[in-house]
């Protein structure tokens, strides 16, 4: 069978899956009974009655907010309502220390097939675009319980750009990143599960005798459950798949550049505020903090578009899975005035070390979307 066959396979599969479980209309008499036989969870006697709370209280949420019509976006119930905070917290994975330590390097960042398209402010742009239209898209994935959605991002954004240069498709490994991409600055973590980011992962993977990204299926991902594995690559034994040559970070918090980039040259690894999108089933979510975005969560931005009602939005795709907003898409508000919309977030230096790093950073977009914005460039 062909791989674009099998990634065909996955995605009808992973969407019949995600749609038996009930929508945001259809959770009237639900019960957490339901619940965890719909999700296939089992729980000791002990750990039910904070289960059951933890979802009660979660379901009451949904409920007011969907009861309200003034809001332009759905909350709904998915495999993450019963959790706790920290579990949730477990999904993301955005190590801002070394973020903004990457950044300072931006005039260092090469790229051997520069572009200067994303810079022209007189591009014309199409009013829609998805680049699943187009083929150059994986099926949604999920990270698990592993801070390693910079992973994730670096892979998938990869997979779309090896796509468009070659007209082949196929998955690159996340594990590949997380267990052989260190953590030289020591911020927040030792990379892994304890995160990163793209453009630490794209710089590692431009060092010599790395040779790129290798295959999902030559180097599975095995810290679904968080558990950290030691680096297992040999080029000598393990063929890369796609060769990275360099990577370009768009200008932190512009606009234009993002459209322009998003829609000639490919799909975007981003980072944004992820905090307020655990129960996001549908429609154009603008329910971030945007007075103090807290930037905790690479995805990719794989478009944009207007819907009729709704008005303007981001098209972003996450790694929590099909079962998570629309089949694990979320759409964002978008708006031409994205530059004005700005916060502070007040804490940059979450996590150990990079004390030196800035006491508070200019995050614009909401959830922060124009912040911090990537794309490697391949070689065929």
């Amino acid at each position: 069978m062909s791989k674009t066959i099998c990634l065909l396979v996955l995605t009808v599969a992973a969407l019949a899956v995600a749609a038996k479980f009930p929508k945001w209309h259809e959770l009237e008499g639900y019960t957490f009974e339901q619940y965890i036989a719909d999700h296939n969870k089992v729980y000791s006697a002990e750990e039910l009655l904070a289960r059951k709370a933890a979802f009660e209280n979660r379901l009451a949420t949904v409920r007011a907010h969907n009861a309200n019509p003034g809001f332009s976006w759905k909350r709904g119930i998915n495999h993450m309502s019963d959790w706790t905070h920290e579990e949730k917290n477990s999904m993301k994975g955005y190590d801002k220390n070394i973020g903004h330590a990457m950044r300072t390097k931006r005039a260092k960042v090469v790229s051997n097939v520069p572009n200067k398209q994303e810079d022209s402010e007189n591009a014309t742009l199409p009013q829609y675009v998805d680049w699943r239209d187009l083929g150059v898209v994986t099926p949604v994935k999920d990270q698990g319980q592993c801070g390693s959605c910079w992973t994730f991002a670096t892979a998938e954004t990869a997979e779309s750009h090896y796509a468009i240069a070659t007209g082949h498709l196929g998955e690159l490994s996340e594990q590949h990143v997380l267990d052989c991409v260190p953590n030289p600055l020591q911020c927040g973590g030792q990379g892994g599960c304890s995160g990163g980011t793209v453009e630490l992962a794209y710089s590692n993977l431009l060092l010599p005798g790395t040779g790129g990204m290798v295959s999902e299926w030559t180097y599975p991902y095995r810290s679904y459950f968080g558990d950290a594995f030691q680096c297992s690559f040999n080029r000598s034994r393990t063929a890369v798949f796609a060769n990275i040559t360099g990577y370009v970070t768009l200008p932190t918090n512009k606009y234009k550049p993002l459209m322009i980039a998003v829609a000639t040259l490919g799909p975007i690894a981003i980072s944004v505020d992820a905090s307020a999108w655990h129960d996001y089933e549908s429609g154009v979510f603008n329910g971030c903090n945007q007075t103090n975005p807290d930037i905790d969560h690479a995805v990719q931005l794989v478009g944009y578009g207007t819907d009729e009602k709704l008005g303007d939005y981001w098209l972003v795709r996450n790694s929590w899975g099909p079962k998570w907003g629309e089949k694990g898409y979320i759409r964002i508000y978008r708006s031409d005035s994205e530059e004005g919309r700005c916060g502070e977030d007040i804490t940059p230096r979450d996590g150990e070390g990079c004390a030196d790093g800035p006491p508070q950073v200019e995050v614009c977009g909401t959830c922060g979307i124009l912040f911090d914005s990537v794309y490697p460039t391949v070689s065929k």
